[in-house]
């Protein structure tokens, strides 16, 4: 299947339990440059270091950043939320961090950033779910859709853990169904 490109600025990933292999997967077959930011929002223990950057990085021939606040985003680049914050975005340029409560029992939530991402590159966003065990990520989902953007999702069959998925799937009109062996070749045709 070939995929509609046309003006992607922004790909937001959320997962949970079972999402980082799917991850990595994608990561090492991913093209060198890519058009866009990619945004990972994974769920993680609130005092969790940033081993996840340099994990991601041993994969990846695009440059793998922790977030700060106020990080400037910028294309080729593959950013990850940090644990215990909410990711927000004020303007197409700039990212910022957030503390108050958790949404779905989690911070950083990927309904938060899906959302805040809608409102920010409405049609040029593609939000991406994948495996996990908490309702997380399909609000957003729903919320990306309303605003003109694109939902991929996991194929639940191929989620380690299929809650998040399958309820997206039941719920959202996605766009492109996909699991860890064509993430990357779907992103590489934007």
């Amino acid at each position: 299947m070939k995929v509609n490109g046309t003006n992607t600025e922004l790909i937001v990933i959320g997962g949970s339990a079972g999402s980082l292999q799917v991850i990595i997967e994608m990561i090492k077959k991913l093209d060198d440059p890519i058009s866009f930011p990619i945004l990972l929002v994974v769920h993680r223990k609130a005092q969790a270091t940033n081993i996840l950057q340099t994990l991601l990085q041993q994969f990846s021939r695009v440059e793998v950043i922790e977030i700060e606040d106020k990080t400037d985003i910028q294309k080729n680049k593959i950013y990850i939320a940090p644990a215990d914050y909410h990711l927000l975005f004020e303007d197409k340029n700039t990212m910022s961090l957030d503390s108050s409560e958790k949404m779905n029992y989690s911070r950083p939530s990927i309904d938060v950033t899906l959302r805040s991402a809608a409102e920010v590159y409405e049609e040029n966003v593609i939000g991406i779910l994948l495996s996990g065990a908490n309702a997380d990520g399909v609000e957003g989902l729903a919320y990306i859709k309303k605003n003109r953007g694109r939902v991929w999702i996991q194929d639940p069959e191929t989620a380690e853990v299929d809650y998040m998925p399958k309820h997206a799937v039941e719920e959202i009109d996605y766009d492109l169904i996909i699991n860890s062996g064509n993430l990357a070749d779907y992103i590489n045709q934007l």
